[in-house]
């Protein structure tokens, strides 16, 4: 029985199963996690987005930035995007059975027995494990409630972008979603730059990795995470695993295995 986090797959269906295949994934016993942004880009949403769910208990997944989008458009309150591949899933038979799915995932997974903690785009410095699983659960509570689309429809900004405690309202939902779906680079104060895309080296002045500045976390807790392709999979940082490695533009599909750390990739030939 093993455990495998897998990173962004963006719609990236056949090389899921290629990977799938390679670690001789066993659905009886093998537990999977994804590291959300499991659509957009990649030419295969719906099927990806039916597996995954198809799943249930044998699979933990955290939402990302690009399934927030999905439900945002799904619901009315944006508009797709260039680049934007979710016509397949809004025009599905299924489409309310995958939305209602996709709404009741939570924004952060922790578990004490691997003491392994996976959110989208990390922890913030900021934060402990019950801070962030507080604040996650937050977000995950509106998300499943009534007030669904009031959120969704402020969801989106840059602001706040630094956290606080006295935070109210969509304010303070928005900055909770742009730390766990968002986030790179943070300044010593957990400040956000949310505009900066690029590796580390491009960082703005005063602004780090997030994940290269003193963290609340226990040294021995393992942070699991995605969104940033382009760190290539590396953080050089002990226990930050990121795990994104650009299946959608042409890199890899990565998973680790938790029971010994061990890194799994497939070649994402999407031509």
């Amino acid at each position: 029985m093993s455990t495998y986090v897998i990173g962004d797959l963006q719609g990236c269906f056949t090389p899921l199963l290629k990977l799938l295949e390679q670690i001789q994934y066993n659905p009886e016993v093998d537990h999977l996690w994804f590291a959300g942004d499991l659509i957009n880009r990649g030419k295969e949403c719906l099927e990806t987005l039916r597996f995954v769910s198809s799943l249930g208990d044998k699979a933990k997944v955290v939402l990302g930035n690009h399934d927030l989008h999905l439900l945002a458009v799904a619901h009315g309150f944006a508009t797709l995007k260039r680049g934007d591949t979710l016509v397949n899933i809004l025009q599905a038979s299924d489409r309310d059975e995958l939305m209602a799915w996709l709404r009741q995932q939570p924004l952060c997974h922790y578990d004490e027995q691997f003491n392994v903690i996976m959110t989208h785009a990390g922890v913030p410095p900021c934060w402990d494990i019950q801070d962030t699983l507080r604040l996650s659960n937050e977000v995950e509570s509106v998300l499943r409630s009534e007030q669904l689309e009031d959120f969704l429809q402020v969801m989106y900004g840059n602001k706040p972008n630094v956290w606080s405690e006295d935070l109210i309202g969509m304010d303070r939902l928005r900055a909770i979603t742009n730390y766990l779906t968002r986030m790179r680079f943070c300044r010593a104060d957990s400040k956000l730059d949310l505009k900066s895309k690029e590796g580390p080296s491009t960082a703005q002045k005063d602004y780090l990795p997030w994940f290269q500045l003193p963290s609340k976390l226990p040294q021995e807790t393992r942070v699991v995470f995605g969104h940033w392709a382009a760190l290539e999979g590396v953080t050089n940082a002990s226990n930050i695993y990121a795990l994104d490695t650009g299946c959608v533009w042409g890199g890899t599909l990565t998973a680790l295995r938790l029971e010994d750390n061990q890194r799994f990739s497939t070649p994402c030939n999407l031509a």
